[in-house]
């Protein structure tokens, strides 16, 4: 039996709030680098409504006057005064999703003065009078829009499927629509600031007003209502007119509605705009799926634009992708998996500014757009080959496929006449995997100037027609190694290691667009070619997928067709070449040439180095681990399952809850145990839930500690010992991490495929992985480590003399800091107030609250006791507090912060009207300002280390760098040479007004050492 047609109507600012809050991951768009987890979260839901639902008529109702600019805040101007301005954020992702509604061509609803609320009940009450047959679902869970109810008008969540009714949506029996606006005049609203009764909730107004039949009725026999309630009713009486007047929803508004108008049409819609606005937010999924609701792709009429952008996907910031954003996930393809779009390089910037690359550089001016235009392609890509700007330049000539030795030989020379006159030479390679240190070379790609690229094939579906690795590497290889060739390129780190696998070794790094990107503008969601490219020379690339497929049909690069490699390949290198003359501009426009030349390009190199040696792993020792780890998560399963009222599964955090938050005379039993926090599904089960449990006096059950001790277990298990191993490669027992350098907003590096950076140490458990972290035969590892690096930084950079002396004295830096602040002697520093100064010391350049102070302090520590503390220490240490402040203002009045090196981060939530936002940015100023200056610090240490390591340690290799350690291998006869030459490497990298400290260990494994 079908359903009658239903009108849904979506409470738009309702699902914006909701989208915002829900996804707080700092979604980026790529190509515009706006947030978008506002869009992505209203996205997915209009998504999923319109493919589970398949509404007949659809509408959106937005609030067009803001807070403030409505009948009731004229009626009463304090209502909603208190509100904080929205984040600075949310006001561009309303208007992008309107822009999405209207491709969509679903209709937008707004009329000034009045709210939405009342525009939906202004148009519930005319589809009743005009189409009685039509059904309303109203997609919200506002209980103001419980008044407009019925039995053909409902309340809708879109994420679960859920239908509420009015005794639902109140959680009581017995209340009918027309009573809902007396519950909520009784009830009062702090948030919206409408004035009620104090002490009345909803459970209660249901109760009072199911009772006595209304508001009116309550008031007249308030004689028989008991107690405090009836005392409260009392004092409010006066304001409930008022409150009744302010909830009552406005049902006559002048809205022009058509039910016709909302007719949803899927194929009146326009696919190409409609994925071409989602590849631009870098929505790839969202992409595919809407794609699939529209029928995009699969049935388009002929002589129909393919949609723009159908076969590429770009992905949001901080998570996986590849080089120019091609391909996602395992499997095969060009290009190896990275954060942001990483990928590296570079030794020197090149200085120079006239010859050729002055002339390149100025055409780059005029035709940074060059071969810039929608792109279609279609499921096998064929429509894109014939319509992209890159076919074009390879048919007439400016992209060259090379096959034979004296077309190269011909290049080659050219190059050294071009690199005579002052250019630089982009390099690129294609692979048939991810690995740099495993994957088998495809072909050379080279330009050496704006549209113009060669591919120089050595694997491929035609191998007699072109040279092989040996002729080729012959021919260019020497070209690449000498160090008077400046080599630039995007994520140069790559493409060292897939040469030096093939017997190449680049002599001079002379820059790294993906590098420049990083350095221009840390917080950009991406520094991928692709996306780079789009933004800013308004050219869009080739995608990977065009070219090899996705998913199950994706193939590797060299079974492709050799001419659309060659295309795709070339445009590699052109679109680096191009990208790098334009960032080298900004870098130094910004002053951030010394930076680049000096740190961030020579870097690269080293970080080359660490994912070629690897580091050995002891599989043996990580399945010893592995299996006395699981023997004790099983015998902690069965104690947490004994110690609960009842059976229940531990790893489900639905079952979970129950056990801790049902009431002991429950069917089924629970241990009755206080909700801190809840979710759309439920009361939260979260660590921080657990913790907070586990911390309160009251709580007697050993069950949230426990679990916590569980989960921790665990995750060891799941997310470090098997993933650990998982990463071994087989062919030398080493694990070749992917270190990045473009990831981190505050210069920071950072791991992946694994992530050791996040190995745990702070418990025994923990640190025990390191010991599976071993050295070859007749070797030992070397770990050292800056100590305090941070509080060291804080005491140079702040200038605050107390500090700076303690640490010329060689103190306890925590003891003498509690001397300080409690003014007592240092051998009278009790340990509760040395841990009180080391929480401060290490959380005062993160802005540490009282809150946050009182809570680690734990034993009961009251917030007052907390603020004292850091009012103390701040007044003791005033240079410390002048120096925070001076971070702020730095923000507030260049846009950024510096750090140490002259290494920016852009702070724009310091001018944020929103409090919380500008708080946040606060915190951001000063804690990028110290830990952005010691991520200065640890590259240079590990240039310089590097640097000693052929000559006078040839035997000796850099390994891991992690947070504040570097970890290198040496033969152990070497092993106390060597541990003095990093240690001096090390503390004199950087000159600072304290001195700095390395600890060291040797030993044959990383826990030993």
């Amino acid at each position: 039996m079908s359903h009658p047609p239903t009108l849904y109507l979506i409470d738009g600012h309702a699902q914006f709030f909701r989208a915002y809050h829900a996804i707080r991951t700092g979604l980026r768009s790529a190509i515009t680098n706006e947030p978008t987890n506002m869009v992505f979260g209203f996205t997915g839901m209009l998504t999923k409504l319109l493919r589970e639902q398949t509404p007949e008529f659809l509408a959106v109702v937005i609030d067009a006057s803001g807070d403030h600019g409505t009948f009731r805040s004229q009626l009463y101007p304090e209502y909603k005064a208190h509100r904080d301005p929205p984040p600075d954020d949310f006001e561009p992702q309303v208007e992008r999703c309107i822009e999405l509604c209207k491709l969509l061509h679903i209709p937008v609803l707004a009329i000034e003065e009045v709210e939405a609320d009342d525009v939906i009940a202004t148009v519930v009450g005319r589809v009743r009078r005009e189409h009685p047959e039509v059904r309303i679902r109203i997609v919200s869970k506002d209980k103001d829009l419980g008044q407009l109810l019925d039995e053909q008008t409902t309340l809708f969540d879109a994420h679960t499927g859920e239908e509420l009714n009015v005794e639902r949506l109140f959680d009581s029996k017995g209340v009918s629509p027309s009573q809902v606006v007396d519950m909520l005049a009784l009830m009062g609203d702090t948030v919206d600031n409408v004035p009620g009764v104090r002490g009345i909730g909803p459970k209660t107004a249901a109760a009072l007003i199911t009772e006595f039949g209304s508001l009116e009725a309550l008031l007249a026999n308030l004689d028989k209502v008991k107690g405090k309630k009836r005392e409260a009713i009392e004092q409010a009486r006066g304001v409930l007119a008022l409150s009744k007047q302010l909830v009552a929803l406005k049902a006559d508004c002048e809205v022009p509605f058509d039910l016709a108008s909302t007719c949803v049409d899927l194929r009146s819609i326009d696919p190409a705009a409609v994925l071409e606005l989602m590849h631009t937010l870098g929505f790839g999924r969202l992409r595919d799926e809407i794609s699939a609701l529209l029928g995009a792709g699969t049935a388009r009429r002929a002589g129909e634009t393919p949609p723009a952008g159908l076969a590429e996907g770009e992905v949001p910031a901080g998570t996986a992708s590849r080089s120019r954003g091609r391909t996602r996930g395992t499997g095969t393809g060009s290009k190896p998996p990275t954060n942001a779009g990483e990928r590296d390089g570079g030794r020197e910037v090149d200085g120079s500014g006239d010859g050729e690359t002055a002339a390149v550089a100025d055409a780059l001016d005029a035709e940074g757009t060059l071969f810039a235009g929608s792109v279609g392609a279609g499921s096998d890509g064929a429509d894109l080959w014939l319509a992209h700007p890159a076919s074009e330049a390879f048919a007439k000539g400016a992209y060259r496929l090379l096959r034979d030795p004296a077309s190269i030989a011909d290049f080659v020379a050219r190059a050294r006449e071009a690199i005579a006159r002052g250019a630089n030479l982009a390099v690129d390679t294609e692979t048939d995997g991810l690995s740099p240190v495993r994957a088998n070379l495809c072909g050379i790609s080279l330009s050496l100037g704006v549209g113009t690229g060669v591919y120089i094939p050595v694997r491929s579906p035609e191998p007699s027609s072109h040279c092989t690795l040996d002729e080729v590497v012959a021919i260019v290889g020497p070209l690449l190694s000498d160090p008077a060739t400046p080599v630039i390129g995007h994520n140069l780190k790559f493409d060292l290691n897939v040469l030096r696998r093939h017997g190449v070794r680049i002599g001079t790094l002379a820059g790294d667009s993906m590098v420049a990107s990083y350095l221009v503008d840390s917080t950009r969601a991406s520094h991928g070619l692709d996306a780079l490219a789009e933004s800013l020379l308004g050219y869009r690339c080739i995608p990977i997928s065009a070219l090899i497929g996705r998913g199950r049909e994706m193939r590797t690069f060299d079974t492709a067709p050799l001419d659309r490699a060659a295309t795709y390949a070339a445009e590699d290198a052109d679109i680096a070449w191009r990208l790098h003359e334009r960032l080298i501009r900004e870098v130094r426009e910004k002053g951030l040439e010394a930076l680049y030349r000096d740190l961030e390009v020579p870097i690269v190199r080293v970080l080359a180095e660490l994912e070629w040696n690897g580091i050995r792993v002891d599989a043996e020792e990580l399945e010893r681990q592995r299996a006395g780890l699981e023997k004790s998560i099983h015998e902690l399963r069965r104690q947490i399952i004994d110690l609960a009222p009842r059976p229940f599964n531990p790893d489900s955090p639905k079952q979970l809850a129950e056990v801790l938050f049902r009431k002991p005379t429950d069917d089924p039993p629970g241990l009755g145990l206080p909700v801190i926090k809840r979710t759309k599904t439920g009361a939260s089960t979260d660590v921080e839930v657990l913790e907070k449990l586990t911390l309160n006096p009251e709580v007697t059950s050993e069950l949230p500690s426990m679990i916590v001790h569980y989960r921790r277990l665990t995750k060891l298990v799941n997310t470090y010992l098997v993933a650990l191993r998982e990463a071994i490669d087989p062919s030398d027992g080493r694990i070749h991490a992917s270190f990045h350098q473009a990831v981190t907003a505050t210069g920071r590096l950072s791991s992946s495929d694994p992530n050791l950076q996040n190995i745990p140490i702070r418990s025994e458990v923990g640190r025990e992985i390191r010991r599976a972290f071993v050295a070859d035969p007749g070797n030992l590892l070397l770990a050292a480590d800056y100590s305090q690096i941070e509080l060291r930084l804080l005491a140079h950079l702040s200038g605050d003399e107390a500090l700076r002396e303690a640490f010329r004295r060689g103190d306890d830096i925590h003891r003498a800091v509690a001397a300080e602040v409690y003014g007592v002697p240092p051998d009278q520093v009790s340990d509760e107030q040395r841990s009180a100064a080391k929480m401060v010391n290490f959380g005062i350049v993160y802005g540490i609250t009282a809150w946050g102070l009182a809570r680690r302090l734990g034993g009961g520590a009251t917030v007052e006791r907390a603020r004292k503390i850091i009012e103390d220490y701040k007044a003791r240490f005033h240079g410390i507090d002048a120096f925070l402040s001076a971070c702020v203002e730095q923000a507030r009045r260049e846009g950024f912060v510096s750090t140490i090196m002259g290494r920016r981060r852009p702070v724009p939530q310091v001018h944020s009207r929103n409090p919380a936002e500008r708080a946040l940015g606060e915190r951001i100023a000063i804690n990028t300002v110290v830990q952005g200056s010691a991520a200065d610090l640890i590259k240079l240490a590990m240039i310089e280390v590097q640097r000693l390591l052929p000559e006078r340690h040839p035997g000796s290799r850099l390994l891991l760098q992690i947070h504040d350690e570097l970890v290198l291998e040496v033969p152990a006869a070497d092993a106390e040479s060597l541990r003095m030459s990093v240690v001096s490497s090390m503390e004199a990298a950087m000159a600072l007004s304290v001195p700095l400290r390395v600890d060291t260990g040797v030993g044959p494994n990383w826990f030993e050492a």
